[in-house]
């Protein structure tokens, strides 16, 4: 059997999937590919011009519609403005080892985003979801002794562009497991599951803000990564495969580089239920949402 491709996707007529993060890179590609196998794309975009001259390069049928994940009240106008059944969330936009800031809330700019944001989105938008919420990850999530900074989950005065995305890397993958506990003990279908792409060439790794850590990761894209229409494949093995709650999909390949999509293991901090359960806690408390059910 050869690898898992665009060309096994099902039919998806009729179904409506919201990708954050959809104007470029893997998010594009997730679109693009999802379309054309006949999903109703909705691009959650931050910038509505740059989404719309992305929907106009994908098949089939798309739409635009404006979300900052930084901003808490623009996650909730999102939600507040939708009005019909979501098949799949993906939550797919990210932000990588960028230079210290803060979210329109005050948030650490890396948590704020990558995690909190996705968060609110999420369980404002459950009761719509009939299916699955898939969220990105990455290997990343192992960095940094794999810790979680509860008591400082802004990182106010122990700041590292790799150590923040680490914690938000890991915290997707806390969340996912959580909110799959959470839907399980309140009798819903819908799956939580979490993706990773590898080492893809994206725009992901252009806004570090450091001339030589800019020039490693334009390299390694070079040299190393795959395509983002490669590195899409584990998001859209995910979104559409019969796979277990809480599952985890990523490359094939050496080190989970690259290759076609497989369920891959994570780490032992990503596993912990005490810590998932704390992250949730605090994050509800931090954003103002919680789960509905």
């Amino acid at each position: 059997m050869g690898t898992w491709s665009t060309n096994d996707l099902p039919n998806l007529t009729g179904r409506t999937v919201i990708v954050t993060g959809a104007n470029s890179g893997i998010g594009l590609a997730t679109t693009r590919a999802l379309a054309g196998a006949g999903a109703h794309v909705v691009l959650a975009v931050r910038d509505v011009e740059r989404g719309r001259a992305a929907a106009a390069s994908a098949p089939g049928s798309t739409e635009v519609r404006r979300v900052d994940l930084a901003d808490l009240s623009s996650v909730r106008a999102f939600a507040a403005e939708w009005d019909g059944e979501i098949s799949v969330l993906i939550n797919n936009a990210g932000i990588m080892m960028v230079p210290e800031g803060r979210t329109a809330d005050g948030f650490e700019r890396q948590f704020g985003t990558n995690h909190l944001g996705h968060f609110a989105l999420t369980n404002l938008l459950l009761p719509q979801i009939t299916d699955r919420v898939v969220t990105l990850s990455s290997r990343a999530h192992q960095w940094d002794r794999g810790r979680m900074y509860f008591d400082n989950l802004n990182l106010t005065g122990n700041y590292s562009p790799t150590r923040a995305y680490a914690q938000s890397k890991l915290s997707n993958l806390l969340f996912t497991a959580e909110l799959q506990r959470r839907l399980t003990a309140a009798g819903s279908s819908v799956r939580s599951l979490a993706a990773h792409p590898g080492y893809a060439a994206t725009e992901l790794q252009s806004h570090s803000g450091s001339r030589v850590t800019g020039a490693l990761l334009k390299v390694g894209n070079a040299v190393f990564a795959q395509s983002a229409e490669a590195g899409a494949l584990p998001s859209l093995y995910a979104a559409t495969q019969d796979l277990p709650g809480d599952s985890f999909v990523g490359p094939d390949g050496f080190a989970e580089m690259r290759g076609g999509p497989k369920l891959v293991d994570r780490s032992d901090a990503a596993k912990n239920t005490e810590s998932a359960a704390r992250l949730w806690s605090l994050s509800e408390e931090m954003t103002g949402v919680k789960f509905p059910f």
